[in-house]
């Protein structure tokens, strides 16, 4: 493991030209507004739980088309609310396992809710329970070329809108301060909270750590570990798709959410991370709309900060709150 990308101070100043489709705010408004107008009330039901310091709910609310999506939601016991929420997106191939695998936020006095990732669960983890009913053209074994030749078709435009639906679905529970709601995740889970913040009004904060799904065309041509290797080795096979797949990935890059994303950010990158490169990180950062911090952890992959870097965001998050 070494550095392999740019130098702290090209990453700190690098803004890449990032392709960007005319009709970008136009198809995520379709998008949003289809699956709005279906949406019906999220479902929450209390769970019995071993765990005495929290209350643990099983929340399924409308996603992409109407479909149901699972999650968590803990929060401290007897809260009565309004309390400020953190929502979770998990990273690449995983789901929302189970309630005690993340305690944290809802230890720091946070209404907490761990969105699952439709069609994923089975990779790692403690597995998931939202499936994906919509088929797609050929792709590669994984998620991030399913149907890759069309935005409208493309597995990440439901995902990204299940992401923003669940923003709106837990400002509508009266436990949550609709004021006071941020967005979190790693990786996959990073890239997802980017696109959450970028199509959401009036989040108090996004923490996206060590993201994915940033400036796919350098990721693709800098890295050769998966996620982003899937998109070349289907390229190997469909040797006159690229032109198409880079098309359809432009309305799903994470810089062109971030250009649009005005709440304050707290970002990770680390230095050495093959998987999310560093510089595809900090291209999202330098184009955040908003107010945008970044900790670069110089001597980790693809781990980044971990526990020390929670703590940081719990810091940080509590001081957004109080200002």
């Amino acid at each position: 493991m070494s550095r392999f990308d740019l130098s702290p101070d090209e990453l700190r100043a690098y803004r890449p030209e990032v392709a960007e489709p005319s009709d970008f705010d136009a198809f995520w408004q379709r998008t949003l507004a289809e699956s709005r107008a279906v949406a019906t009330a999220p479902r929450v039901e209390r769970v019995e739980s071993p765990l005495s310091l929290v209350d643990v709910y099983d929340i399924a609310f409308s996603g992409f088309a109407g479909d149901p999506v699972r999650g968590w939601l803990v929060a401290p016991r007897g809260a009565q609310g309004p309390l400020p929420a953190v929502v979770e997106y998990v990273g690449y191939g995983g789901g929302r396992g189970l309630p005690h695998e993340r305690l944290v936020w809802a230890a720091a006095g946070y209404v907490h809710v761990t969105m699952d990732t439709r069609g994923q669960g089975s990779a790692w983890g403690n597995g998931g329970g939202t499936p994906d009913p919509h088929g797609t053209g050929p792709s590669f074994p994984g998620f991030l070329t399913r149907g890759i030749q069309s935005p409208d078709e493309y597995y990440y435009r439901r995902v990204f809108t299940d992401a923003v639906l669940a923003i709106d679905a837990v400002r509508s529970l009266d436990l949550v301060d609709a004021d006071r709601v941020s967005v979190v995740g790693a990786s996959q889970g990073g890239g997802i909270a980017i696109a959450a913040a970028g199509l959401s009004e009036g989040l108090v904060a996004a923490m996206p750590d060590v993201p994915f799904l940033c400036h796919f065309e350098r990721a693709v041509g800098l890295t050769d570990r998966d996620p982003y290797h899937e998109i070349v080795r289907f390229l190997s096979v469909h040797r006159d798709a690229a032109e198409q797949v880079f098309s359809t990935l432009s309305y799903f890059d994470g810089v062109n959410f971030a250009k649009r994303a005005s709440a304050p950010a707290l970002f990770s990158a680390a230095l050495m991370d093959f998987t999310c490169p560093p510089s595809t990180v900090h291209a999202a950062r330098n184009a955040w709309a908003g107010e945008a911090d970044l900790v670069d952890y110089a001597f980790n992959d693809h781990e980044g900060g971990q526990g020390v870097h929670w703590q940081r965001q719990a810091a940080w998050l509590a001081e957004r709150l109080a200002g």
